[in-house]
């Protein structure tokens, strides 16, 4: 079970992650909120070797190559839910993320060549039948297709980086990871958001600031998750990332599920559970 529980965590913090973003989204440009959130990872990794001799192992790579693909496609996820989730309601960006479990599958199918049981794929199924009925009677549709299309491309970009976390387990160490995911990322994006930059308020600079180490628990939690099972058996769990909405959409936002809502989560946390009992691997 290490490798289904490290996933729910990364779920879990990336729906904190989220809600934190949606509201910085409407007084800061996406690339100052991405610099801040790598320049948290740096200096949280840099602090810790000062303090700790080689803290998170080595980080020189073998493969630099995938080590700058993964650091692309977080960019890509990164700014693709932060520019979505600006102008639409939570609920209907994750719509769109959940289309990422059958992504997914279909990555490592053509990508990795791993075997994919029909069972994955029918529980991935079901799940989404429930993220369906539990978002459909209150979807709005009124979104742009521009923040849908930021939302399926910071879906694609999270899929492929939970591919490139399979591809790279063989590259351990909180230090490589941090280091070749938000170094490269920084240096592309600190000149463009030095012209964007907005001066923040003691508030905003710490929700910035939560927002680096948010990201880096996440991202590690998943790179450990892919390291201890398949995709098959993780796939199906990304649904539960619904659960984690209604969540925050109760402590954030103070907006509490209809009976609708509470049936669809049931159907998904259901889903997770078979898929994990069966065995999907």
């Amino acid at each position: 079970m290490r490798g289904p529980l490290l996933m729910l965590a990364a779920l879990g913090l990336f729906a904190v992650l989220d809600a934190n973003s949606k509201l910085l989204s409407g007084g800061y440009h996406v690339s100052q909120v991405l610099v801040m959130r790598y320049a948290v990872l740096l200096g949280l990794l840099g602090a810790s070797r000062l303090a700790v001799r080689n803290a998170g192992g080595g980080m020189r790579t073998r493969r630099p190559g995938m080590q700058l693909l993964r650091a692309l496609c977080m960019v890509g996820s990164g700014a693709g839910f932060f520019l979505a989730l600006r102008t639409l309601p939570l609920a209907e960006g994750y719509l769109v993320y959940f289309t990422a479990p059958f992504i997914l599958l279909a990555l490592f199918r053509l990508v990795l060549r791993e075997g994919v049981p029909a069972r994955a794929w029918a529980w991935c199924g079901v799940g989404f039948c429930g993220v369906l009925i539990a978002l459909w009677p209150g979807l709005s549709a009124g979104g742009s297709w521009g923040a849908y299309a930021w939302a399926l491309l910071g879906t694609f970009c999270h899929a492929a980086v939970l591919v490139l976390n399979r591809v790279l387990r063989d590259e351990p160490g909180l230090a490589r990871l941090i280091l070749w995911t938000s170094l490269p990322a920084l240096l592309v994006l600190a000149p463009w958001a030095a012209l964007e930059w907005a001066t923040p308020s003691w508030g905003d600079l710490a929700a910035l600031s939560a927002n680096g180490v948010l990201a880096g628990a996440a991202t590690i939690a998943l790179a450990a998750a892919f390291r201890h099972a398949s995709a098959a058996t993780l796939a199906p769990l990304e649904f539960s990332a619904l659960l984690f909405a209604v969540v925050m959409d109760v402590v954030v936002w103070g907006i509490w599920p209809g009976a609708w809502t509470w049936v669809g989560a049931a159907v998904v946390a259901f889903a997770g559970l078979m898929a994990q009992r069966r065995g999907a691997h």
